[in-house]
């Protein structure tokens, strides 16, 4: 198979604008054409930002944040969707899009990846199975439906999950037995662990999602594109986390593209920097990192161990 061009992209949201959201996207997009990106990685809910208040008030304090938040999250079936389908198809990209998820038909939202072809179509799209912690007063669960997290593609066989499922060990290895080749770690964006002045669990660091980012790599043997969002000091009164002593300056992002051995495959961009990183990959080198350790395959013992999964999407109303 010819070498793959990919990409990941390490920047800031446009919050609390759905419009200006859309256009960011698109010009992103355009801008890793230009680098001649084939499969291109957003961060968590890249669409909509990462909404800190939700950590950083109470949820009385936080409530006219959220409202304003679902307000400019995306409808899957919308002329702003469609909007960045036709760049995808213009410019030949498949993408992997963190999204806020309105669902229309109930005003719920979710933390939804849209795998759209580089012909335009979305071929999947998932919800995040459990928000993490605080999320869950935000964002609904996705259903079975979205424990398929792996899609073919010309490009391979391409997965994503979002943010701390990367941390769930039964999802991840629902997704190695889907035979992922690459992988979207999508994250929002997180504090420097060096730079805290407060207790804070070293888990929502930045370091821990790079970290945790590689052992994807290396336990799934998969290449990973590790795709975080960036904040900068003017948006740290609006996130509420202004002298919270969380971020400082601009700061949050550690994007990084992993071999299928977890090794890290480019130089990092800056932490508070805008960019795309890009590598050629040959989806070959998953052959030597498979025959060290295939957790899904010789190096299984499904007669001691293995994972019963239920993937029927819950409805609401059942018609009978």
């Amino acid at each position: 198979m010819a070498p793959v061009c990919v990409g990941t992209v390490q920047a800031e949201p446009v919050f609390l604008d759905l419009d200006g959201s859309i256009n960011k996207t698109i010009d992103i997009i355009r801008q890793a054409a230009g680098k001649g990106v084939q499969v291109l990685a957003f961060p968590e809910v890249w669409i909509g930002g990462y909404p800190w208040p939700i950590w950083a008030k109470n949820a009385f304090e936080s409530s006219e944040f959220c409202a304003k938040y679902i307000a400019h999250s995306l409808p899957r079936d919308s002329a702003h969707m469609r909007r960045i389908q036709a760049a995808c198809k213009e410019y030949s990209i498949f993408v992997v899009l963190g999204y806020s998820e309105k669902d229309d038909a109930s005003g719920s939202i979710y933390i939804s990846q849209a795998f759209i072809s580089s012909t335009g179509e979305i071929v999947h799209n998932r919800r995040k199975i459990k928000p993490t912690y605080v999320e869950r007063c935000l964002w609904g669960d996705g259903q079975g439906d979205s424990l398929k997290c792996v899609v073919d593609s010309p490009f391979g066989r391409i997965g994503a999950l979002n943010c701390w499922e990367n941390l769930q060990p039964l999802l991840r290895y629902y997704e190695y037995s889907q035979g992922v080749q690459i992988h979207v770690a999508g994250w929002p964006s997180a504090p420097s662990l060096e730079k805290l002045e407060v207790p804070y669990p070293y888990g929502c660091t930045s370091e821990a999602c790079l970290r945790i980012s590689q052992m994807v790599a290396l336990e799934g043997q998969t290449f990973v594109l590790c795709s975080t969002a960036i904040l900068r000091k003017e948006k740290h009164e609006i996130m509420g986390l202004k002298d919270k002593g969380i971020f400082h300056e601009d700061d949050g992002g550690v994007a990084m593209i992993f071999g299928p051995d977890g090794r890290p495959l480019v130089e990092p961009l800056p932490r508070g920097e805008e960019g795309i990183l890009t590598a050629e990959v040959d989806l070959e080198m998953i052959y030597m990192a498979k025959s060290l350790c295939d957790p899904v395959g010789h190096y299984s013992r499904p007669d001691l161990l293995s994972l019963r999964v239920n993937s029927v999407k819950a409805e609401v109303v059942h018609h009978v």
